[in-house]
């Protein structure tokens, strides 16, 4: 088994003091508490963008404030809507990260070294809102007004074009990243009609039912007064400006872009078994981004022992890529009622490589009412608990 990092006097030791004290089962040491809430700290407002299955800004900062200094290089090989890269920057640190899905660099990259406020402004005046009169994607009037169909359409087409001729630029990321945001939702500051939550587009025929039985119409919304509001609303605090960052879309195992030995800390937390259709959940703001969905090669096991292949894989390359005495913060959840804990098998696919187990951070939720984290008897559906394995590479590993 690999071997389990010596802690006999973990208060000792600085960066693991606020573990607590561990309770060693199966040889494991398990760390059991309510290490962070949503309460606790509120997050800044630039996280402030949809994706689904995302942890909270806490978790990223639990790990990043007590492994790594000002400065390190900080790793996500799945970001997802980019919360670790994004509280990295905010706490000084230097944002790697990576997704094989190309709409999370356009959730993520924007908002490192964002374009301030006054200029999103002075580029919104200078789409040409005017000529956008007409549309091509009639089925699309289920969730959205004609002459905001209209206004979609044109900024998509206007989007294409300036990429097409090399003139995209960091405003543009960013009102495209804003308008990917803002495509479909549940409340006014979204462009279409009442819908499913922004991370979740339904289908047509979905959509079609949903207006049936609440008896609506799109309403006519105002694109760019609603990037400028949701802008205004993600800027609203300040942020630090960086040019240091690295950003990646491919196969968590295959990410030849990072060199040897430079990642001081990754947190990250992995596609779970059988939970979520991302390709299905993104099929509108692929079609907004000129994204080819079907061709986007998300991982989704449904087979326990496809998925411990999958991050054994991913492991291996965070051996190459993490510099010795560095950590990984590998979040899992319980899935399929509590049956399968995760956290088990990420431990024993790590054996052989080149990490020590510090142990598994457990952080217990207080508005559950689970009394024993073991046996989860009152798991419904998704996660229950953070279960965060850290392994430590070793000093000399390779």
């Amino acid at each position: 088994m690999t071997e389990v990092l010596e802690l006999p006097n973990i208060n000792t030791v600085n960066c693991y003091s606020d573990f607590g004290i561990p309770t060693i089962i199966n040889d494991i040491p398990y760390f059991i508490d309510e290490f962070w809430t949503s309460r606790q700290r509120q997050a800044h407002p630039i996280h402030e963008v949809s994706y689904r299955a995302c942890f909270k800004p806490q978790l990223p900062s639990f790990f990043i404030n007590r492994l790594t200094n000002p400065g390190n290089v900080v790793y996500d090989p799945f970001m997802g809507r980019g919360t670790t890269p994004i509280e990295t920057m905010l706490n000084n640190r230097v944002p790697f990260g990576n997704d094989i899905n190309p709409i999370c660099r356009t959730l993520t990259e924007p908002r490192i070294n964002a374009p301030d406020l006054s200029t999103i402004q002075k580029r919104l005046e200078k789409i040409p809102w005017s000529t956008f009169n007409s549309y091509d994607h009639a089925d699309l009037l289920v969730f959205y007004h004609p002459k905001t169909l209209a206004q979609l359409e044109g900024l998509r087409k206007w989007f294409l074009s300036r990429k097409n001729i090399g003139g995209f630029d960091k405003v543009d990321h960013w009102i495209e990243m804003v308008a990917v945001n803002r495509l479909t939702g549940h409340s006014p500051g979204f462009f279409s009609v009442y819908t499913l939550p922004p991370n979740q587009a339904v289908s047509i025929d979905g959509q079609k039912k949903i207006n049936k039985k609440r008896n609506q119409k799109p309403p006519l919304r105002d694109i760019p007064s609603l990037i400028l509001k949701k802008s205004t609303r993600l800027l609203s605090q300040p942020a630090p400006q960086i040019d240091d960052y690295k950003f990646l879309t491919c196969e968590s195992h295959k990410t030849s872009g990072i060199p040897d030995d430079s990642i001081d800390l990754t947190v990250t937390s992995p596609p779970f078994l059988d939970i979520v259709n991302y390709e299905k959940d993104n099929w509108l703001r692929c079609w907004f981004l000129g994204i080819d969905s079907s061709s986007i090669n998300i991982s989704q096991y449904n087979k326990l022992e496809d998925w411990n292949l999958f991050v054994r894989n991913t492991l291996k390359e965070l051996a190459r890529i993490t510099k010795p005495c560095g950590h990984i913060a590998f979040e899992v959840g319980e899935v399929r009622k509590g049956s399968i804990r995760l956290d088990e098998h990420v431990v024993n696919v790590s054996v052989g490589l080149s990490f020590d187990i510090v142990g598994v951070v457990v952080n217990k939720q207080s508005f559950t009412k689970t009394s024993n984290c073991w046996g989860i008897s009152n798991n419904k559906e998704g996660t229950n608990t953070n279960r965060i394995v850290i392994l430590r590479k070793e000093e000399n590993g390779i």
